[in-house]
């Protein structure tokens, strides 16, 4: 390890200043927040029943690009500020709608940040618990949803209820994540922090072959460190089968240098180079929105002269997907294929979860069957012992999040969910499971079997019994 490296520390850790000895703010005394959870359940209880229900929002994450846009939109403009940060009991309390961006501005200032932070600035804290959220320090601290300590959620029957832990709601609590949307809207969460330093230190692994860098990701898993370089954050890139690395992240308090990848220079380029990094605490959470991860090839952006005219403000993932919605919008790219004579194309935009012993499995399968890179790798595993019905996952079990995101030219008379069916067989063939952000292709059998149709079906009944939201099915493959 090097000197500098000798010098990093972990977050110092107060005993005292904890959730479990200190009250924490609550929502109710939090001013106007009453009154907006007022106005919010008297505009819901107002929409006719059997009209579909949308909320009214600026940014959107999924990948599920609606033909119809049909439907009363429900506002929730007053759910997305940050209504109290506590130093003391390290915890937040913030609307649904808050995007992380907002929220992490407003944690830093106390040099403290959520447990997970999800890589991109627009995800909102209610989007990230709904439909789950993943980052580097998941294999250390689970998910968004882990953390949460209590929610108010504005349920399909509306009702405003507070779920926690114990509680009783606790089976919307558990419940909640993975229900995206369709058994009510959070209103509020409250949520642990951790302290942080002002830089993160990062040293990139190269890896010759999957075998040997899931082995990694499981030493990692067990020990808490790589090579001497303790792991606060870990995660990987893999540019082909005989070219992985392992990014290992560790909190520091210095920096002999800092890297900036919000201008010229490319973050997810940067890890084939120098072995060693630095960023600030804010960079390193945002280094991957820049570019949209690699997505911002399409546009051009990475090339020196596009870039350099480019915006600085507008590098960023919400300004690329708006163009991708404009471009399904209009079918502009797939316009320009016909009239060209280029073979259809097929959007495969998947996150799969594998247990660490199947990764390089799953990885020669991708590699063989779909052939598209880069592949971004996130070891994660639960938090404690507490599981979440609607997307089980076995506590102490180490898993690999695989995500890619890009199109594929379909084989002559295949049609699209070509590639996508041959992914979610693979992932059920090796016991993972995917998010149901994107498009997914399950029939109603392979679905409910995948995401516990019974527990949702009790879930439903209890909080959205005449099915006023969509069902979850209907919304994660039928599309509504």
């Amino acid at each position: 390890m090097s000197r500098v490296a000798d010098q990093d520390q972990p977050p110092a850790d107060n005993a005292e200043a904890t959730v479990a000895t200190r009250k924490r703010p609550s929502p109710a005394a939090l001013p106007g927040h009453r009154s907006a959870v007022a106005r919010i359940q008297a505009a819901y209880q107002q929409i006719p029943a059997g009209q579909p229900v949308r909320l009214a929002k600026s940014t959107s994450n999924l990948f599920r690009f609606r033909g119809d846009t049909t439907g009363q939109l429900l506002d929730v403009s007053a759910f997305g500020h940050v209504l109290a940060v506590d130093p003391e009991t390290r915890t937040a309390v913030t609307g649904g709608m808050t995007t992380y961006e907002d929220l992490t501005e407003a944690t830093l200032r106390h040099g403290l940040m959520p447990l997970v932070v999800p890589q991109l600035k627009t995800i909102t804290l209610g989007g990230a618990v709904s439909g789950l959220g993943i980052e580097s320090t998941s294999l250390r601290s689970g998910m968004p949803h882990e953390s949460v300590l209590e929610m108010e959620i504005l349920t399909g029957d509306g009702r405003v209820v507070t779920a926690a832990p114990g509680g009783p709601d606790d089976a919307l609590y558990r419940g909640f994540p993975n229900s995206y949307g369709t058994l009510g809207y959070a209103l509020s969460l409250t949520i642990e922090l951790e302290p942080v330093t002002p830089f993160v230190h990062l040293r990139h692994f190269r890896f010759s072959g999957p075998e040997e860098c899931m082995e990694a990701v499981a030493q990692i898993a067990a020990d808490g460190s790589y090579a001497g370089h303790r792991a606060d954050f870990v995660d990987g890139t893999m540019f082909g089968l005989d070219e992985m690395y392992l990014t290992v992240g560790a909190f520091s308090e210095v920096a002999p240098w800092r890297s900036d990848y919000t201008g010229n220079r490319i973050y997810y380029q940067s890890i084939r180079g120098p072995r060693e990094d630095f960023l600030t605490i804010a960079d390193y959470l945002w280094r991957w929105d820049t570019d949209w991860f690699w997505c911002s090839r399409p546009f051009g952006v990475q090339r020196p002269l596009v870039r350099r005219a480019w915006p600085r403000r507008y590098r960023r993932s919400d300004v690329y997907r708006r163009l991708v919605a404009f471009d399904r919008r209009h079918q502009l790219s797939a316009r320009v294929n016909e009239r060209q004579g280029r073979p259809r194309t097929e959007d495969v935009i998947q996150d799969v979860e594998i247990p660490v012993e199947r990764g390089a499995d799953f990885l020669r399968f991708f590699a063989a069957e779909v052939g598209m890179s880069p592949v971004w790798l996130c070891p994660l595993r639960l938090r404690g012992e507490r599981t979440w019905p609607l997307y089980p996952m076995q506590p102490g079990q180490a898993y690999v999040n695989f995500g890619f995101w890009g199109s594929v030219a379909l084989p002559p008379g295949q049609s699209n969910g070509f590639y996508n069916r041959k992914i979610e067989d693979e992932v059920t063939r090796l016991g993972g499971h995917k998010g149901l952000y994107s498009t997914s292709f399950y029939s109603p059998e392979e679905f409910w079997a995948r995401y516990n149709g019974p527990e949702y079906a009790e879930l439903k009944r209890t909080y959205d019994a005449d099915g006023r939201l969509a069902d979850l099915y209907d919304k994660c493959v039928g599309g509504r």
